[in-house]
């Protein structure tokens, strides 16, 4: 193979791909057998069945149990927008995770007391092994499962006050900032990273996907003066949402 040549399998793949896109091979549509690729583009077993992996990997086509292998329907992206971590007084956990104003949505949650791992600690700024209160969240749109959120906050900080459990209690429900600010503890800065990954096979489940799908994590710390007082992971399917950040010019 020369520099910059592709491999058969990519090419192959590229081709049926580029006809899915362009809608000569609309969703739901049977995609071409191993055999009927061999033949049509002159490539081995081998290949044709390499280039079918890369399409399901891609989440473009899907297996049918003793059917074949189908086009996936194609979902047009929605936004989750972002802008900054003041969210309106009393706003909803799924308002505050999204920063449309007409956001509206359900969510469920689930805390529990655990031990830092070395990874936690290192964002919250304590030792591995002290107490966090991790908690869980699922966020559904028109009932569809949209976005996981996995927050830990350290003991230290909420532990003995009235907001230790961050979705009960008085101020349950009511956000970072204007729970730490209940025990004077003022949020002044947060940090948000996004990536890419694979997602976990527990992931895919709770977000309706399917195995090899992508899901872009957002890696959130709320400070305090310095101080991390809140960490997560908010996990959102790539295939079915784009990140939108509203970024006010000062």
């Amino acid at each position: 193979m020369t520099f910059g040549e592709q491999p058969a399998y990519l090419r192959v793949a590229g081709d049926l791909r580029q006809k899915i896109v362009d809608g000569s091979l609309p969703p739901h549509t049977r995609l071409p057998s191993q055999a009927r690729i061999r033949e049509e583009y002159g490539v081995s077993d081998t290949v044709a069945l390499e280039a079918r992996k890369v399409l399901m990997a891609e989440g473009l086509v899907e297996g049918r149990s003793g059917s074949g292998t189908y086009v996936r329907e194609r979902p047009v992206p929605r936004r989750v927008a972002r802008s900054g971590y003041r969210p309106t007084k009393g706003a909803s956990p799924f308002r505050q995770e999204q920063a449309e104003e007409a956001a509206r949505g359900t969510w469920e949650s689930r805390s529990e007391q655990e031990e830092a791992t070395a990874e936690i600690a290192k964002r919250l700024g304590i030792r591995p092994g002290d107490r966090v209160m991790r908690t869980r969240y699922v966020f559904r749109d028109a009932g569809e499962q949209m976005m996981l959120s996995t927050s830990w906050e350290p003991l230290s900080v909420t532990g003995r006050t009235p907001v230790m459990l961050p979705e009960e209690g008085p101020l349950g429900g009511c956000g970072v900032v204007e729970r730490m600010g209940a025990i004077d503890v003022v949020v002044d800065n947060v940090v948000e990273e996004v990536g890419a990954r694979p997602g976990l096979a527990e992931e895919l489940l709770a977000l309706g996907g399917v195995p090899g799908h992508v899901v872009l994590v957002i890696e959130r710390t709320y400070y305090a003066s310095g101080l991390a007082v809140e960490t997560a992971d908010v996990v959102v399917p790539a295939d079915r949402y784009r990140i939108a950040y509203h970024l006010p010019v000062k």
